[in-house]
């Protein structure tokens, strides 16, 4: 007989929520995949093209983890006119030992959102200036507005602009955020004006042309990409990559599927050019930020790891809490 714990996402949204813990266990995710046997393969996606829709499938094992995850998760992007989300999907959990099923966790997308928005306070925490107290957000949706309160956890974020080009969206999405953060959150129509003065600047968009410029980024500034996670999707100018310090997720993805894809098309990149991985600048094994007036770019493609991690973290939430049901077959 075995026993799986099934968990819904309205369980998970209240023993997951996004809190230091949850970044630190992505912080965790990230230096394991520079200092140890990580078994991670690429990622699987389909593409449903007349739907605006995607399906990728991530994995990883971690050496010394009871379990691993496999994650699907669609992105159908269409889905808001509608009235239904953008993102879903599901995590499997499943014994290293094993390979039985320890759990199912059947989020929406919602472990997906909150390890991307602990990923995005990751990379600030370890590439953006310490004082750094004014972000800019790129987009108006969920992850918007998650990037924008991880970014509070481990930054002193005192003001924060955002741009999207439905300008309604925004409105409504900033005014939630200052509510919750209980700083000032506005919108500009003008996306060169949310990035001037700005200290961290996060891309959260399914965008396939760029939206954010190489000539508006100033000395000092963080941009964290999180939205180009396929061949088709773009949100820096290539230009960006060239004169920044480049920091991927996992370079063998972001140089098939990331921001630095584009600079490699667009050949301002040798496509075997080496740079630093976020989980070696958290390691010690590279530099990352070396002086206050440099410019940093974190490519987030999002990683299988990340999954394993926040899966983890769920099950043992819901053990401690005793939340879920359990299924025995």
């Amino acid at each position: 007989m075995t026993r799986m714990t099934i968990l819904t996402e309205a369980e998970l949204r209240r023993i997951v929520p996004l809190d230091r813990e949850a970044v630190a266990c992505v912080e965790d995710a990230f230096r394991a995949l520079a200092t140890r046997a990580v078994a991670m393969p690429p990622i699987l996606r389909l593409d449903i093209p007349e739907h605006r829709g995607e399906v990728d499938v991530k994995t990883a094992y971690v050496p010394g983890l009871d379990g691993f995850a496999i994650k699907i998760s669609p992105g159908f992007f269409d889905n808001p006119k509608i009235g239904l989300p953008s993102t879903n999907g599901m995590m499997v959990l499943l014994s290293s030992r094993t390979g039985l099923v320890q759990a199912l966790l059947i989020d929406n997308g919602y472990l997906t959102d909150v390890r991307t928005a602990a990923a995005g306070a990751v990379a600030a925490r370890h590439l953006s200036r310490e004082d750094s107290s004014v972000a800019a957000i790129f987009g108006a949706g969920m992850q918007a507005r998650l990037q924008l309160e991880a970014l509070a956890l481990v930054r002193p974020i005192r003001a924060a602009r955002l741009w999207a080009r439905d300008a309604a969206k925004a409105e409504a999405a900033a005014q939630a955020l200052a509510e919750k953060l209980g700083f000032p959150v506005t919108t500009t129509t003008d996306p060169k004006a949310a990035v001037a003065g700005a200290d961290i600047i996060v891309t959260t968009t399914p965008s396939a042309a760029p939206i954010l410029e190489a000539e508006w980024l100033q000395p000092g500034q963080h941009v964290t990409a999180m939205g180009s996670d396929a061949e088709h999707k773009n949100e820096l100018d290539p230009q960006a990559i060239a004169r920044a310090t480049y920091v991927a997720d996992r370079l063998s993805q972001t140089r098939r599927l990331g921001e630095l894809h584009h600079a490699i098309v667009a050949g301002l990149v040798a496509p075997d050019a080496g740079f630093a991985e976020l989980g070696q600048v958290i390691a010690g094994q590279k530099a990352g930020r070396t002086r206050a007036d440099e410019i940093t770019i974190a490519d987030l493609t999002g990683t299988g790891i990340q999954d394993t991690a926040i899966a983890t973290l769920a099950h043992a939430r819901a053990r401690a809490a005793n939340a879920g049901t359990i299924f025995e077959s």
